[in-house]
């Protein structure tokens, strides 16, 4: 059974390798066969290639046709020229091969002579077009000139709530009529395709531009907020920032300030814009405050009524708001009366009249035999010597003169002199504030 399998085994193996050896091979494909009936001779093939290349200005290039075989030869400026050479000879009927002999040319003078051409060529086209070219500056001159007339009409002064925004509305017609102008000129030469590229790199100088000047942008942006809402006039004695003055002017850039030391404060505007402001002119009363001590032992309320009848007492406080003491804190050396009270800035000094206030208020407490303590303290130290003993205090306490101020010491406000210089700085141009323009 074994040796039956074995030689039916044998039997397979050598059927199929048989079987192998007959299968036929794979016929390989031919290349296409040349025509060689009815194709052009050699000389019309070599013709209509130096035909074609003298038409396109080839000059230089020898051509040779041996049984459809082209030979080109020759120096050429420009690889490029070579590379359309061999292929418009292979394109050609007849031609069964092409063998491209073109040497590129090593002298300068004619690797200068395509760019020569090119610019010859260009300079002759501009030739040509030089009356549109003409026309279109003609047309952008006479469109950017109507935007710079309108520009300067009176309508805008009228429209703008003030010189700074009349401005920007200018500005605005005249680069609007200006883009105008380009996109006229750019379509009358045929170019207007070439205005989208100039516009996106222009978006994106500007967006470079808006980023490299930022703080001067915020400034800008600022100017025009501060110069529509108006939060101080000229001449008002504001607080920003901590900088207290008079305002000069409002630029375009910086809010410029005269200090009470006569000194010139430039604040940006964006600083401004975001910033707290204190306008201490826009209401003409104004309150002052100030604290006094009182003897612990004296009578508190008695005290405080005398302070306050002394402050009502002067002539600068005025009535309405009304005038008040109150007992504002107890310490070791005894209790704190605050004092508070209004004036008229238009009529009185605030600094002065504070002060004025303030000797007055003393001098009648003092004189209602109340002690206002003094609050010295003495050290001593252990193993410096003997201390000489403190005088002791006097039987009568010191009293103030309590005059009258004069009538003329709590009118002059020590701001109001600052008023002719600020008259005198806005001489200058350049100011976008102005008195008919709405405040906030």
């Amino acid at each position: 059974m074994t040796r039956r399998f074995l030689l039916l085994f044998g039997l397979l193996i050598v059927w199929g390798f048989q079987t192998s050896a007959q299968t036929p091979a794979p016929v390989e494909s031919e290349p296409p066969r040349v025509a060689v009936e009815d194709a052009p001779s050699d000389e019309a093939i070599a013709e209509r290639l130096k035909a074609i290349l003298a038409a396109l200005e080839r000059d230089g290039i020898a051509v040779s046709v041996e049984s459809g075989v082209v030979t080109l030869s020759g120096d050429v400026a420009d690889p490029a020229v070579s590379e359309q050479a061999s292929g418009i000879a292979n394109r050609l009927e007849g031609v069964v091969a092409v063998r491209n002999d073109l040497v590129e040319a090593g002298e300068l003078s004619q690797q200068l002579d395509p760019a020569l051409s090119r610019f010859r060529a260009r300079f002759d086209q501009v030739l040509g077009r030089l009356p549109l070219l003409f026309l279109a500056t003609v047309v952008f001159a006479a469109i950017l000139g109507f935007g710079v007339l309108l520009a300067r009409m009176a309508v805008w002064d009228r429209l703008a709530p003030n010189a700074f925004i009349a401005g920007i509305y200018r500005q605005g017609v005249r680069i609007v009529c200006g883009i105008a102008g380009l996109v006229v000129a750019l379509d009358l030469l045929g170019a207007a395709a070439l205005l989208g590229t100039i516009l996106g790199a222009a978006g994106i100088i500007g967006l470079a531009i808006g980023f490299a000047v930022r703080d001067t942008v915020e400034n800008f942006v600022a100017s025009v907020m501060l110069s529509l809402r108006q939060p101080f006039r000229p001449n008002d004695l504001v607080e920003i920032e901590g900088d207290s003055g008079r305002v000069i002017r409002l630029t375009s850039r910086a809010t410029i300030l005269l200090s009470l030391d006569g000194n010139h404060i430039r604040i940006p505007n964006s600083v401004v814009f975001k910033s707290r402001i204190v306008n201490y002119t826009r209401s003409a009363a104004r309150r002052f405050t100030f604290d006094i001590g009182v003897d612990p032992d004296a009578d508190l309320e008695s005290t405080r009524l005398i302070a306050q009848d002394a402050l009502r007492a002067i002539p600068f406080v005025l009535e309405d708001p009304e005038a008040l003491v109150w007992i504002e804190n107890l310490i070791e050396a005894g209790a704190i009366l605050r004092i508070s009270g209004w004036i008229n800035q238009e009529e009185s000094g605030f600094a002065s009249a504070r002060g004025d206030a303030l000797r007055l208020v003393k001098a009648a407490i003092e004189g209602a035999g109340v002690t206002i303590p003094d609050t010295t303290y003495r050290i001593r130290i252990e193993g410096a010597g003997p201390v000489s003993p403190a005088p002791p205090p006097s039987s009568a306490p010191r009293q103030d003169s309590a005059a009258e101020p004069d009538a003329q010491s709590f009118r002059q406000s020590e701001e109001k002199a600052l008023i002719p210089l600020v008259a005198a700085e806005r001489e200058e141009t350049g100011d976008l504030l102005r008195k008919d323009a709405p405040q906030e």
